[in-house]
């Protein structure tokens, strides 16, 4: 397949790079995808990070209903595999079960993203329904990180994250319910944001009200890139259950200001959960990059019962999963998932979701509640705080513990080993919090390390006026410059 631009040309535009070419009449969006088709072709057989490529999407990018007047211009763009639907075309979830599932509607956010002028032309690769942190069944399919082939990408959002570490993409959708979109932004180095409560629609099947934890947003390697995803992506459909709300400006606008100068806490002990010292010296030293750049920063911890949160937050996931897998599994005639469909550790937090009671869900919400207003009380003290994206480092390809294949017989001790790496992203989750993941530090093992910031409700656009401020006294080289093993350049 013929490509447009050379390889380094292409790694350096961002998606809002390739749509002012767009503009300018210098590429075509079928230009665009047939470079990007080229990349994924190039890099795929080594990660496995794109389930499949619509190849008459590729040859007329308007075929799907894309808006070529969007600001995004034809600029092509992957969805994950999980959440958002594409009428006609397949969403399997990374499950067996679902081999041949093909929705006969486009998803609210879909169309929201067409009218945006991306051209979705594929879809990438998630652990079985989102649950576990890795992409990893041999008998679906194994994605790898590009920074090191024997470490996993973490997930859920696991080919998103390779496909735009490796340069296939500038951009690509990502889910995230606990920190899916963060934690594999974080290991594969670029942005993650996963934004406040009421950004982004899921309708028509739930809504952030009867969600509650789940939300979507996308991986980019530039932060204005994130900015203009979210300016013309959000928002509510009708018949939402909650207001959705505008910023006072675009945060395309927004970012190209510095912040004043925030009040930002470090921390990396939550409850019982700590992260591994080299974690902790990356965290400081980027603290001090911070305070280098005129903000006030010191270790602070929100006033928060961590041990009860958790509990809660495991509650929130065995049931919701469970009443997920139930509402598969009805149109199939199936009254238990079959065990050589559905992954052993997926069954049994189903046998167990189903148990839980109305009052076990009102505790859990009062827990949501009390953990919220915590968090509210801080960021009332404080801007911002940072963590270290996970406590632990990125598993190698073939760790059982995390992984819904795993034969742990007990679904909690299953959940408390997510904790203990995955601890920093799901309360944010949780209480409706924005955070993003910036790629600001390396792990031991050399791959990168992505620094998390929270902040209050519905101040995302603060997130990414400091991304955006680090950006610029970085020169936008982010991991020093540096790029994957795998990459469309290589």
């Amino acid at each position: 397949m013929s490509c447009v631009m050379s390889w380094d040309e292409w790694a350096r535009h961002d998606a809002v790079g390739l749509a002012e070419r767009v503009r300018n009449g210098d590429v075509t969006p079928t230009e665009l995808a047939q470079q990007a088709a080229a990349g994924i072709a190039k890099v795929n057989p080594a990660l496995s990070a794109v389930v499949e490529v619509f190849d008459d999407v590729v040859a007329d990018p308007l075929r799907d209903g894309m808006n070529p007047a969007g600001p995004f211009a034809g600029v092509p763009y992957l969805m994950k595999d999980l959440g958002p639907t594409l009428k006609g075309r397949l969403q399997e979830m990374g499950s067996l079960l679902m081999k041949g599932n093909r929705p006969t509607d486009d998803s609210y956010l879909t169309g929201r993203i067409r009218q945006a002028g991306l051209n979705v032309m594929g879809r990438t690769t998630t652990p079985e329904f989102g649950v576990c942190s890795s992409a990893e069944n041999p008998a679906v399919y194994v994605t790898r990180n590009p920074w090191d082939l024997s470490y996993t990408t973490n997930g859920s959002s696991a080919g998103t994250a390779a496909a735009v570490a490796s340069g296939v993409m500038p951009l690509s959708h990502a889910t995230d319910g606990g920190g899916s979109i963060r934690i594999p932004a974080g290991v594969n180095g670029h942005i993650g944001l996963k934004a406040s409560r009421g950004v982004f629609s899921i309708a028509p099947g739930a809504s952030d009200l009867t969600g509650l934890v789940s939300t979507q947003g996308c991986h980019s390697r530039t932060v204005r890139d994130t900015a203009a995803f979210v300016d013309h992506c959000r928002g509510g459909a009708p018949g939402e259950f909650m207001p959705y709300w505008q910023p006072k400006q675009p945060y395309s606008q927004l970012i190209q200001r510095d912040p004043s100068r925030l009040r930002i806490a470090l921390s990396h002990e939550w409850g019982r959960y700590r992260a591994l010292p080299h974690f902790v010296a990356e965290l400081e030293r980027v603290g001090r990059f911070l305070e280098g750049l005129g903000h006030h920063v010191e270790w602070a911890l929100p006033a928060v019962d961590f041990q009860a949160a958790f509990a809660a937050q495991t509650t929130c996931y065995i049931s919701n999963f469970a009443q997920t897998i139930s509402n598969l599994l009805k149109p199939m005639g199936l009254e238990r998932p079959p065990a050589d469909l559905v992954e052993p550790i997926n069954i049994k937090i189903w046998e167990e979701g189903l148990k839980t009671s109305y009052t076990e869900r009102a505790q859990m919400q009062a827990v949501f509640n009390t953990t919220s207003r915590a968090f509210g009380q801080f960021f009332e003290a404080w801007d911002i705080i940072l963590t270290p994206i996970t406590a632990l480092p990125t598993p190698k390809i073939g760790t059982m513990d995390y992984l819904t294949r795993s034969d742990n017989p007990s679904v909690y001790d299953w959940f408390e080993n997510l904790w203990q790496n995955f601890a920093y992203t799901p309360l944010s989750n949780l209480c409706g919090l924005p955070g993003i993941s910036l790629p600001l530090a390396t792990q031991e093992n050399g791959l990168p390390l992505g620094i998390q910031a929270q902040a209050g409700q519905a101040n995302d656009g603060l997130l990414l006026q400091l991304a955006a401020q680090i950006e610029r006294a970085l020169n936008g080289q982010w991991n020093n410059g540096q790029r994957p093993g795998i990459h469309v350049c290589h």
